[in-house]
């Protein structure tokens, strides 16, 4: 049976399986799966203001930079509570 060359314009209807002449290698990705991302979609009017990466990572650091000193412990030590329960 002789093969139909397709145009550019032409679609198949469908693909089948066989139509690809190789297969797939199992686990190519996995490592950078594993590896995940940190991938982070921002609003448009977000993105109209930071028009690059590194804009976004420099404005996130000074944020992040003011609050480091708000920043407190959430839990008391046990050393503190003693005191404080001998205290009254």
């Amino acid at each position: 049976m002789k093969k139909v060359k397709l145009k550019a314009e032409e679609l198949r209807p469908e693909y089948k399986l066989f139509d690809f002449k190789s297969k797939g290698i199992r686990g190519k990705y996995l490592k950078s799966y594993r590896e995940g991302t940190n991938l982070v979609l921002l609003d448009t009017d977000v993105a109209s203001v930071f028009p690059t990466d590194k804009s976004v990572n420099d404005a996130l650091r000074v944020v992040m930079n003011a609050a480091a000193p708000i920043r407190r412990r959430t839990t008391r030590s046990t050393r503190t509570r003693a005191r404080a329960a001998r205290a009254g």
